[in-house]
């Protein structure tokens, strides 16, 4: 099993001695591409148009876009380590249509007209970033094979018919399935039934990431690594390698907002944990289907999700991980043996047919959660803008950020600007021990839930209580 490069190798500091090819399968499969080289930190002050924070796809996607907007803009990105070394590199590799907010939520708040721009919006995203991946020549596994959600307790099942009998409201497409239904996708054990919609696609997120970082820099933005923002501000970043002054600055950096002085406590890092088989053989896949690049997931509370990769794997993860104390970032928690132990068990649980495969690849990161659980994109009247919170949900709407975030800064007027997510703000997380307590609740809450119901084969109602809890 790896997860950590060996120590002493070709390390970078922030990777606490570790190679760069042991942050994920997908970063280990694009060093098998040709070295994972960096490039030169910022030299010294300097000034920009715009400097964006952060070179996952929320900041890449906004360069992209504001140089297709205007390619005379200078854009400078600032990344604290390598393109896509946060989640946007070690994410499960889906790129969904689903925003975390429900439809009727939005709805409520904001108007059912407005919700269902945010569904079509999601829905548009999907097919935009695949579009783009293959116009720019990224190749990165990009498969739009829907995703599939299963039922294995009759509560699950009454949760993902709901959902589907409400989804043709906002103009979603999910589909009812009877158990003979989702073999047609993928042949688990214990199916009730199901859901499929087409609106999810595959994706290789480490070769997604690190080829649009190449398509943006051959567009004439300046990308510099090994630079650490130390304080984010209007109209200037102070880093440790110089200090950046622009009429605009773009906050990207997800999870790791709960680092920086004035937001610590704007987005709190959750931890999300991943493990890939080894390549199976075909007689195993015939077993457990996935043909066409479909995403899968369940319908319990304690989120597990997978897909079959490019080369056969089968990777997999879910949520799990504790909540660390301060909201604290650190490779050290990358990893956590007893979230890969029950992820294990998990799998083999669904698929009995790996039992005997060996896992080669351990791995996890920090992803950015807000207290209402409501990502969010703006501009400040400063010319500070932000986007983040995605909550394990960032492949697609991280580019619908991006583009939202390109209109918002060159002053256009679109309809991605008077989306109902722009300039939300979501309430501060409160202070320890509250948040820790919060946080841990909603996840040991949420893994009751699921027992609960595999037990009683009825709806929990603890899971009606987790609603407000983060982790759940």
């Amino acid at each position: 099993m790896t997860g950590g490069g060996p120590e002493g190798g070709a390390s970078l500091a922030w990777t606490a001695g570790r190679d760069l090819a042991g942050l994920s399968l997908w970063f280990d499969q694009v060093s098998a591409d040709g070295p994972l080289d960096q490039r030169d930190p910022l030299d010294g002050d300097t000034t920009a148009d715009v400097v964006v924070v952060g070179a996952g796809l929320t900041g890449l996607w906004t360069a992209y876009y504001l140089l297709e907007a205007d390619p005379a803009l200078d854009v400078l990105v600032v990344e604290q380590a390598v393109a896509g070394y946060g989640a946007s590199g070690r994410h499960g590799g889906w790129c969904s249509a689903r925003f975390p907010v429900p439809a009727g939520v939005i709805a409520r708040r904001h108007g059912e007209d407005a919700a269902r721009s945010m569904r079509s919006a999601m829905r548009d995203t999907v097919v935009e970033v695949g579009g783009v991946a293959a116009a720019e020549e990224i190749d990165c596994d990009f498969a739009y094979g829907g995703a599939v959600t299963l039922a294995r307790t009759p509560a699950q099942l009454e949760r993902l018919t709901a959902g589907a009998d409400d989804a043709g409201r906002w103009g979603d497409e999910v589909e009812l399935l009877g158990p003979a239904e989702v073999a047609e996708h993928v042949r688990a054990d214990d199916v009730l039934g199901g859901t499929w919609t087409p609106d999810c696609a595959r994706v290789q997120p480490a070769r997604l990431v690190r080829g649009l970082a190449d398509v943006v820099a051959a567009r004439g933005a300046r990308l510099v690594e090994g630079t650490r923002a130390l304080r984010i501000s209007p109209r200037a970043v102070v880093t440790d390698q110089g200090t950046v002054r622009a009429r605009q600055v773009v906050r990207a950096v997800e999870a790791w907002t709960a680092t920086l002085p004035g937001t610590r406590r704007v987005l709190a890092p959750l931890y999300s944990l991943m493990i890939a088989t080894e390549p199976l053989p075909t007689s195993t896949w015939d077993l457990m289907g996935l043909e066409r690049g479909q995403t899968f997931a369940d319908a319990r509370h304690l989120l597990v999700h997978g897909q079959r990769t490019a080369d056969d794997r089968l990777a997999f993860g879910g949520r799990g991980a504790p909540y660390h104390w301060g909201s604290a970032v650190d490779p050290a928690f990358d990893q956590d043996p007893r979230v890969t132990r029950s992820l294990r068990g998990a799998l083999v649980e669904l698929f009995p047919a790996v039992r005997d495969a060996r896992t080669t690849h351990a791995w996890g990161g920090p992803l950015g959660v807000s207290r209402d659980g409501h990502p969010s994109v703006g501009l400040a009247d400063d010319g500070l803008a932000w986007a983040g919170g995605y909550g394990g949900d960032g492949v697609a709407t991280a580019n619908l950020a991006g583009r939202t975030l390109a209109d918002l800064l060159t002053g256009t007027d679109s309809a991605l600007t008077r989306l109902p997510w722009v300039g939300h703000r979501s309430p501060p997380w409160g202070p320890e021990p509250v948040r820790w307590a919060g946080i841990a609740a909603g996840r040991r809450g949420a893994a009751v839930a699921d027992a609960e119901e595999r037990l009683t084969g009825r709806p929990s109602r603890l899971a009606r209580a987790l609603v407000p809890l983060p982790g759940a």
